[in-house]
C-alpha cells in the first residue's frame, strides 16, 4: 500500500495508489459514467466552480472532477511513482 498522494488542485488529494484512470471528461461515456456516479453519490466536484478539465476514476468507484488538465494531472503522477510519459519518448 502506497501513502502518496496526488494533489488535484486547490488543495485537494487523492490516493495516487487508488486511482485506476485519469480521462478526458468530454467523451459520450465518460459523460455517462459521471452521471451515474452523480446518481449513487459517489461523483466528487474537485474543480471549485472551473470547468472540468479531467476526470479521475478512483479504485473505490468514486469519479472526481479536477480543473486541471490531463498533462498536469500524469506529470504529478509519474512523478510520484517515477514513471515515464509514453508520448515523452516518442515524439
Amino acid at each position: 500500500m502506497s501513502n502518496f498522494l496526488l494533489n488535484i488542485g486547490h488543495s485537494n488529494v487523492v490516493a495516487a495508489d487508488k486511482i485506476i484512470s485519469i480521462v478526458n471528461p468530454n467523451s459520450e461515456p465518460i459523460k455517462r459514467l459521471r452521471s451515474e456516479a452523480s446518481e449513487r453519490g459517489l461523483l466528487v466536484d474537485a474543480t471549485q466552480g472551473k470547468r472540468t478539465l479531467s476526470i479521475i476514476v478512483m479504485s473505490s468507484g468514486h469519479i472526481i472532477e479536477s480543473f486541471l488538465g490531463l498533462k498536469a494531472l500524469t506529470d504529478k503522477f509519474n512523478a510520484i511513482f517515477g514513471y515515464k510519459n509514453y508520448e515523452d519518448d516518442h515524439h
